[in-house]
């Protein structure tokens, strides 16, 4: 089993900053992807950005330039820095790790954060 605990959301105001930290714990093995993924109400869940236990990182085109994933392989925990806060990015946030298999990936998510940016 893996456990996911997220930290940092809270509210902010349009063109603030917030970080956002996922640590896991359990059976992890060598061979990683975390990220962060956000639903807002009546929307689907999407990515917002990823990155590997090799640091290939991968990010929504709608957060590309404001948001950067970072990775602390020792601790298996990543971050989020999100800058340039809109509106549209108001959703909860549930941190996510996939490890892959030839016989099938695993995935495990967290509890959720909410992300509120509002004046």
């Amino acid at each position: 089993q893996v456990q996911l605990v997220e930290s940092g959301g809270g509210l902010v105001q349009p063109g603030g900053s917030l970080r956002l930290s996922c640590a896991a714990s359990g059976s992890i093995f060598n061979s990683w992807t975390m990220g962060w993924y956000r639903q807002a109400p009546g929307k689907q869940r999407e990515l917002v950005a990823a990155i590997s236990s090799g640091g290939i990182t991968n990010y929504a085109d709608s957060v590309k330039g404001r948001c950067t994933i970072s990775r602390d392989n020792a601790k298996i925990t990543v971050n989020l820095q999100m800058n340039s806060l809109k509106p549209e990015d108001t959703a909860v946030y549930y941190c996510n790790i996939y490890f892959p298999s030839p016989i099938g990936g695993r995935s495990y998510w967290g509890q959720g954060t909410q992300v509120t940016v509002s004046s």
